[in-house]
């Protein structure tokens, strides 16, 4: 499978009513391919990651402790995906809620996360990495009236794709945030876009290693109204981290939704056969 395969893949996607931006690199070749990757479009979930990131970076420099409590307020908690909302246990620790972030996609874990490190703390780490374009903008919310940002997030499939490839290379700030971050991703419990149709084994050791003959995948996703994103790497004989992520607009209905779920699955198998292809 080539680099032409891959980006026609997501090109085939033109025919349908939505913008599907793909990103991906091989970490070790260093080749590349993009497309529509530097356009800025909601991308959900996926840019916790960056979130993530920020935290993996204090962990490692001492600014936060894995075992520090860190407290649920009534703001922080909200709908949508996660657990937290639907446990018992009365207390968290800092790595707690990143696990659960990156696990589950938490959006309880999440915004007690972003009060603990702040917004402009995930601005200046996406600036020093050179992710320009890659913003959080709020927290997770239930509903978004005229007064809030009208998403979370916004980014490119060039800048997710290359927060991953940094961590995978141990140049997202430090070797050890990098491989927290990684570490994190991996505990994904969401296989739904781009590894759906990859023969994976999501709970292999080795990790980010090659295995021979075999795909390991990292990953994280995110879902919203007329989007699905998915960012990270698949390991196989080679390393390719990637970003996709498609919007539509809702009011085409639920086909299109369908379309663009089969688009990013079909670019992930064309992701997986690079990722197989002898470096």
């Amino acid at each position: 499978m080539s680099l032409a395969q891959v980006a026609a893949a997501a090109r085939s996607s033109a025919a349908l009513p939505l913008t599907l931006a793909v990103a991906a690199v091989d970490v070790d070749g260093g080749e590349a391919v993009g497309v529509d990757d530097t356009v800025v479009l909601p991308v959900a979930s996926a840019s916790k990651l960056l979130l993530l990131a920020e935290v993996a970076r204090r962990l490692d420099n001492g600014g936060l402790a894995a075992g520090q409590p860190a407290a649920i307020l009534p703001e922080d908690v909200t709908g949508g995906t996660g657990l937290l909302g639907r446990l018992s246990r009365p207390g968290w620790t800092v790595e707690d809620l990143a696990w659960l972030t990156a696990a589950v996609s938490d959006n309880t874990a999440t915004n007690a996360l972003l009060r603990l490190v702040g917004l402009p703390a995930t601005a200046r780490l996406a600036h020093d990495l050179g992710l320009e374009r890659l913003t959080l903008h709020d927290r997770v919310r239930d509903e978004r009236g005229p007064d809030v940002p009208p998403v979370f997030a916004t980014g490119t499939a060039r800048d997710l794709a290359r927060l991953v490839a940094l961590a995978v290379r141990g140049t997202m700030a430090t070797p050890g945030a990098s491989a927290r971050l990684l570490g994190w991703m991996r505990a994904n419990t969401d296989h739904g876009l781009v590894p759906a149709l990859i023969d994976h084994d999501p709970y292999a050791p080795g990790f980010p290693e090659p295995l021979p003959g075999r795909l390991l995948v990292a990953n994280k996703t995110g879902t919203d109204t007329g989007v699905r994103a998915d960012a990270g790497v698949i390991v196989g004989a080679r390393r390719v981290a990637y970003a996709v992520v498609a919007h539509w607009d809702v009011a085409l209905g639920p086909s299109t939704e369908r379309a663009a779920v089969h688009a990013i699955r079909d670019v992930g198998g064309a992701l997986a056969a690079w990722a197989q292809r002898p470096a």
